[in-house]
Formats: C-alpha cells, structure tokens, sequence
C-alpha cells in the first residue's frame, strides 16, 4: 500500500452553524457543500475538510485521551500572511499562541467547540531534503 495523499478530514462539532460561521467567516474556507449536519470546505479539491454536527450537548473530549490533537491548515510562505491572520484573530476576540517550529511559524488557536487549529507558513523546503531534522518550538514574536 502507498498512500499518495490525505483526502480529508471531518471534525465533530456541536452546533453546524457556530463551527461554519468560524471556519468559512473567521478563517475564510470556502463551502462547497451542506447537508442537514455536515457543512464541506474546499481549498481545491472536491472536499478537503468538513465539520459534522453532533449535538450541542455532546461533552467535550478529554484533553490526555487519544484522537486528534488538532488540524494545521498552510497559509503559504508569506510571514505578512501570518501577521495579518494574527490580526484578523486579535480583532475576533479569538486567543492564538505563536510558535516557531524551525521550518514553520505557526498559530495555534481553538475553534468554538476546543478542537485545536494551527494556522502557519512554511519558511523553506530543505526539509525535503533532510526530513529527520528535530524542529524546534519557541514562542514566535509577530
């Protein structure tokens, strides 16, 4: 088996409307798609990300239990593309933590129901040529 590429990923959330007002209007990710409770974004394919409704009581997932730790989507390599998405968040309301993870510099920030989000850009390729290297993770000052 070789695996070519991640078709998509799905997330819960509890209310459709919340989560597709935060990720179409605050983070800009186009919808292509809605059913009664899933709502589907694309950044060039038929769907690369969707959010799936599961009820405004569902709990909230423990923070040491295994799933996912959180989706990092590429803003490109512009840092003045970081900063103004810094500032667009700042303007939001919405608390972002900067790290600078070598190859990458990177926001991190949660959606309305906790999930975790990375929003960065990348610095330069030579990773491809050396994938091994350890990153670093230091607060980045935007």
């Amino acid at each position: 088996m070789q695996i070519q590429s991640l078709g998509h990923a799905v997330i819960k959330v509890r209310n459709l409307a919340r989560s597709e007002a935060f990720y179409s209007g605050v983070l800009g990710m186009p919808v292509i798609n809605r059913t009664e409770r899933m709502t589907f974004f694309s950044f060039g394919n038929h769907h690369d990300f969707a959010i799936a409704a599961v009820g405004d009581d569902a709990p909230q997932p423990e923070q040491q239990a295994v799933g996912l730790a959180h989706l990092a989507f590429c803003l490109g390599r512009d840092f003045d593309a970081l900063r103004a998405a810094k500032a667009q968040l700042d303007a939001e309301g919405i608390d972002t933590r900067p790290i600078e993870h070598g190859k990458t510099y990177s926001l991190y920030l949660a959606d309305p129901d906790g999930n975790g989000i990375e929003l960065y850009i990348d610095r330069y390729d030579d990773w491809r040529d050396s994938p091994v290297q350890k990153p670093i993770s230091v607060p980045l000052a935007i």
